[in-house]
């Protein structure tokens, strides 16, 4: 293989996409996966990326009268970036194909690809973790049992899997991707 040396980033970049994926068709498309999980007596709610359990899918959603405001509103809307995220991570990895199969192009556009989908994965990450933790406080005082969803952890691995993938690619972009001829 020309290019030994971008296969750690590749991997990573495709556990990341895996990652983000799985976040990205949490509640209410997929019940397991989740950002915020609310009892309120017999009752659970789940939230996602494009919506709660028992809502339509869209981008954005209002969350329960007493927790509501427009700039939570306006949060619930950012929760996109999470599959633009996985769409960045996705390029990264086949652009890594590329790299690991016959051109250092493939490997430097994954490095810049990868480093792109870093900092988006590391701004929704923060925005998931300031959202759905003034959610949960709300939820509290209101008396209900709110916990955050593994959506956050999720979304956190497929971030550290990136930051290693991006540091791992660079290195590989200055590997050797020329066979040698023999000398006879």
């Amino acid at each position: 293989m020309p290019a030994g040396a971008a296969l750690p980033g590749l991997f990573l970049c495709f556990a990341a996409t895996v990652l983000l994926i799985f976040v990205s068709v949490s509640v209410p498309t997929w019940d397991r996966i989740s950002f915020l999980n609310v009892s309120t007596g017999a009752q659970q709610v789940r939230y996602g990326v494009f919506g709660f359990t028992g809502s339509d899918v869209g981008i954005g959603y209002d969350l329960p009268t007493g927790v509501d405001s427009t700039v939570l509103r306006n949060l619930t809307k950012t929760l996109i970036l999470h599959p633009i995220a996985a769409g960045l991570a996705g390029l990264a990895f086949l652009f890594g194909l590329c790299g690991a199969a016959y051109s250092r192009f493939g490997t430097i556009m994954m490095t810049l690809l990868s480093g792109l989908a870093t900092i988006i994965t590391l701004l929704i990450w923060i925005i998931d973790m300031v959202l759905f933790g003034i959610a949960r406080n709300r939820f509290r005082n209101e008396g209900a049992t709110a916990q955050y969803g593994n959506a956050n952890w999720i979304t956190l691995g497929a971030l550290v899997a990136l930051i290693l993938g991006f540091c791992v690619s660079v290195c590989g972009s200055f590997g050797r991707y020329r066979r040698r001829k023999d000398a006879y």
